[in-house]
């Protein structure tokens, strides 16, 4: 007889997004054991069969593969730092949100310790979790990712970027900066026409038609970048832009709204057309973000 049972996993960490795993994990039959600073977190867990370990080490004695998903770099090695010894041999996967220098460092640490270690960014909201509309980053050991995937697969779609372990926190931080991009244009668009009384549900549907035609923006920046051309195919060119930006500071101040989301814009612009880029597309404008052009 064939055996199926699903191998066991540890998580540490139960906030809304370590609970979140848990239960999708505990949902995919696998015994889970779980632990959390404060306890009591975990009691809907063990009501749906997860076991609950008295501290840090207790959990990782349990599993081959250990789960880490705490508020931030510091706060795992603070938890991991006391239990070092316990992680050799380890399956460690980190989807702890930081930057790539914490993974690196991170993943150094980890081999130190003996520890197979694998990084992660989660690109979802905890309810997304175990859905078609999650998805996973991870770089590090691939002996972790292909060994673990069925488990990993549990939470999303699993992407594997690379060796090097600070890739899955570099991707990370890229896709939330045009996320933060672009909720820092859409805050500034409800609070213009709020000033005016326009109910939001009645823009909304407008801003989303505007935002998805816009979209495809990033595929036709890519392929100039790579090109190396950021003056080929343009239809709307940096002077142009430059021109016109002024009119969004000048609306706000005239409605009463602070332009400080979109403001720090305009000086660039202005910038690189003085350079002489104006006939050029909008992604030069990434030039003047290299440090040695600043």
């Amino acid at each position: 007889m064939t055996n199926t049972a699903k191998p066991a996993v540890t998580v540490l960490g139960l906030g809304a997004m370590g609970t979140a795993l848990s239960e999708v994990l505990l949902a995919g039959g696998h015994p889970v054991t779980v632990w959390n600073r404060t306890a009591a977190k975990a009691d809907a867990l063990v009501e749906k069969g997860a076991a609950r370990a008295a501290s840090p080490a207790e959990a990782i004695a349990a599993s081959r593969l250990v789960i880490v998903c705490l508020l931030d770099y510091p706060s795992v090695r603070e938890v991991l730092d006391s239990t070092a010894d316990g992680l050799r041999g380890r399956a460690l996967v980190n989807l702890t949100n930081g930057t790539p220098g914490q993974a690196r460092e991170f993943a150094h640490w980890a081999a130190c310790q003996g520890a197979d270690y694998l990084d992660g960014g989660i690109m979802a909201v905890p309810p997304m979790i175990g859905t078609p509309a999650a998805f996973v980053l991870y770089s590090g050991s691939r002996e972790v990712f292909d060994s673990h995937r069925g488990a990993l697969d549990s939470f999303g779609d699993s992407i594997y970027l690379g060796a090097a372990a600070g890739l899955a926190a570099l991707h990370d931080i890229a896709l939330l900066s045009g996320m933060y991009g672009m909720i820092m244009g859409t805050i500034h668009a409800f609070a213009l026409t709020g000033s005016e009384g326009i109910p939001a549900a009645q823009f909304a549907p407008l801003l989303t038609r505007w935002l998805s035609g816009m979209s495809q923006w990033p595929a036709g920046a890519a392929a100039q970048i790579e090109a190396q051309d950021y003056a080929s195919g343009v239809v709307s060119n940096l002077a142009m832009q430059a021109a016109g930006y002024g009119n969004l500071i000048r609306a706000a101040e005239e409605q009463g709204i602070s332009a400080e989301l979109l403001a720090p814009l305009e000086p660039l612009l202005r910038r690189r057309v003085a350079d002489g880029h104006g006939h050029e597309d909008l992604i030069g404008m990434m030039e003047l973000l290299k440090v040695e052009n600043a």
